[in-house]
């Protein structure tokens, strides 16, 4: 991998200095290479078929020495500017330079430095060489409201992460005290199993008086629930039970505000939303999730192919000399791909569509795994249709297969049935039927 990359870049460097003229593309542009406490930008200003006139300065990353780095990229015409995806370290950066110029993000990977070459100034003066000659990809960059919306949906999910870790806590302080709430009660968060553990905690009720708190089709089991509630609970369970409880019931309101701010934000766009509701297996929260990845113009992207490979969803590419070596998928966005998949295991169990059935084929020959994955694929690729065409999703059935090649599956099942030994007349009904 190490050769490749140092051929690649010394291929980069020979056919820069061989042909400028035709190479070059800006003509004023500027390389920063970004770090926490500074940044070091190179700017290149020259006409193509000449040496360009560099000159390098370093900033603080204080918001004075961005907006400093700003004003001089300004004064002197910079029109692009690029650096590396360093962490969160770009964003501020970003974030001042994107009203007056473009702003390129570029993979750290794909403009990976000669080795035995690196400085700071060395890495800065390399960006802005590759960005003058057209040889940088930028990375999607959604706008800043997108962006904002995506902060919101990402700390959501990580909050409810957090929300479920407390809940399996709580029930192992019951597990630990012996108190076998768990293995009667379906759910530890309804509301008779809540006031259980909250009567256990003040231990103001005998446990017969607490199994009496149980409502609807969990009084069937009172007897089992006053066998569960006998246990050895001491007071140190009961201490932690009670910050459980208020660490749950904090998430629970650090939640429903982001679920407001998250409503409010979207509202504008609330008829996408409906109609991205339509697909299988995608509720509310993975419908604000979506948007937030991939925002709402869809003319980012070129086709639903180009979507799904930045996704990570679709199979990856590895041919050399004729042979596939690899079909693995690419590295794409992380918390996407959670999204999809979430949505994918849930439309494989959506009774009669397509999508089950897509899952069940699949399954079959490719395992699980593969079949959750194809199907999340498709329904990136059904989503991204519906915002960009402004339409509802079709359901297709779940005989679509089968119809697309009805006289093979007819003779296939003909054969069989006349293998074991029977005689099949087929007669085939009418539409109405």
């Amino acid at each position: 991998m190490g050769g490749r990359v140092l051929n690649y870049s010394l291929a980069i460097c020979s056919l820069v200095e061989r042909d400028p003229i035709m190479e070059t593309m800006i003509e004023r542009c500027c390389g920063i290479d970004v770090h926490k406490l500074t940044i070091v930008a190179c700017l290149l200003v020259g006409p193509p078929g000449k040496k360009p006139a560099a000159t390098i300065k370093s900033f603080p990353t204080m918001t004075e020495g961005l907006l400093a780095c700003r004003d001089w990229l300004v004064s002197a015409g910079c029109t692009q500017v690029v650096m590396e995806s360093t962490g969160v370290y770009w964003k501020p950066v970003f974030n001042i330079l994107e009203d007056a110029m473009e702003v390129i993000l570029a993979h750290a990977r794909q403009v990976k430095h000669v080795p035995g070459k690196k400085t700071d100034v060395q890495d800065c003066q390399w960006l802005a060489d590759l960005l003058r000659h057209g040889l940088v990809k930028g990375s999607f960059i959604p706008p800043k409201p997108i962006r904002e919306l995506r902060d919101l949906t990402r700390y959501r999910q990580k909050l409810i992460q957090q929300r479920s870790s407390e809940v399996n806590r709580l029930q192992k302080f019951l597990e630990d005290a012996n108190i076998k709430l768990t293995s009667v009660v379906t759910d530890i968060q309804g509301v008779s199993a809540q006031q259980m553990i909250r009567h256990l905690i003040q231990d103001d009720l005998t446990v017969p008086e607490m199994a009496q708190l149980a409502k609807g089709r969990l009084r069937n089991k009172l007897s089992s629930l006053e066998q569960a509630l006998k246990g050895y609970l001491s007071d140190h369970h009961r201490l932690l039970l009670k910050l459980n409880l208020q660490m749950i019931a904090f998430f629970d309101e650090n939640i429903e505000t982001l679920n407001r701010e998250i409503d409010q934000r979207l509202e504008p766009h609330r008829e996408t939303l409906e109609r991205l509701a339509t697909i299988p297996g995608v509720k509310k929260k993975t419908i604000e999730s979506l948007i937030a990845e991939i925002g709402l113009d869809m003319t980012r992207f070129p086709t639903h192919g180009h979507l799904a490979a930045w996704a990570g969803v679709c199979p990856g590419n590895n041919q050399s000399a004729g042979k596939r070596k690899s079909g693995r998928t690419p590295p794409g966005n992380t918390w996407l791909k959670c999204i999809l998949a979430e949505a994918a295991l849930a439309a494989a169990k959506k009774k009669d569509s397509y999508l089950k059935d897509r899952f069940r084929r699949l399954a079959a020959r490719r395992g699980k795994k593969r079949a959750i994955l194809a199907v999340a694929h498709t329904i990136l690729i059904i989503a991204y249709h519906v915002i960009k065409e402004q339409s509802t999703y079709i359901e297709l059935g779940a005989t679509y297969f089968d119809r697309l090649n009805e006289s093979h599956l007819v003779t296939r099942l003909q054969r069989r049935m006349e293998a074991l030994g029977y005689k099949v007349d087929l007669v085939k009904l009418p539409e109405a039927a």
